[in-house]
């Protein structure tokens, strides 16, 4: 069973996909490193609510749309 930061993580890379962006496309949107849109998608690394607001806004989604 997934954790819920691979859950997070699996969400995020779905719908960064979906909408057509790279990894870095989406770092430099959210204004984060590349190293921590691979960790977060890989569900190694434990993001702050504001980074997840921050990647939110670049995917032009709600945030609660990240947990579902």
């Amino acid at each position: 069973m997934a954790n819920i930061y691979e859950k997070v993580g699996e969400n995020i890379r779905s719908l960064r996909k979906r909408v057509g962006l790279s990894q870095e496309e989406l770092a430099n949107r959210a204004k984060l490193d590349l190293t921590s849109i691979s960790e977060i998608e890989s569900g190694s690394r434990n993001p702050s609510l504001k980074t997840l607001y921050k990647i939110s806004l670049s995917l032009k989604i709600p945030l609660k749309e990240l947990f579902s």
